[in-house]
């Protein structure tokens, strides 16, 4: 069998990772892992223009990380209290490159990731990260719909 004692949970805080729980406490306790869950909030230095000043987009950068920071506090204590072994990060970036750079830094050994199950004009326009994560990640992916 082989050895998973570290599984990575990105989640989204607009996404119902709740439904992902059972499926993800199954996992960490078969196999006795720390779980490591991890929020990425996109980075706003990209959209820098003209138009926005850059000091405007970085005041809204780190209202964004610390309003994400207080949001996987409240999540840590609402829904992953009871996994003995826990890690959490928020980080700033591209979601699918930093998730990956994590997963690899961490020497991940499993990743849990929900999908949204996007189609169409709606996939081309906001991308698949659950696409990129299973394209190219260091290791193996289970993906989840949220119900």
């Amino acid at each position: 069998m082989p050895k998973v004692e570290k599984i990575l949970l990105p989640i989204d805080f607009a996404e119902k990772y709740e439904t992902f729980l059972p499926w993800v406490s199954t996992f960490v306790e078969k196999f006795g892992a720390t779980l490591y869950v991890v929020f990425v909030a996109q980075d706003l230095s990209e959209y820098t223009s003209f138009y926005v000043p850059h000091t405007s987009i970085q005041g809204l950068q780190e209202e964004a990380l610390q309003a994400a920071q207080k949001e996987m506090a409240a999540a840590v204590q609402k829904s992953f209290g009871k996994f003995p072994k826990l890690e959490t990060r928020v980080a700033v970036g591209s979601p699918a490159k930093k998730i990956l750079e994590i997963a690899a830094q961490e020497k991940i050994d499993l990743i849990i990731m929900g999908t949204h199950g996007r189609h169409g004009l709606e996939r081309t326009i906001f991308g698949s990260v659950a696409d990129k994560i299973v394209q190219a990640a260091p290791c193996p992916v289970v993906t989840l719909r949220p119900e």
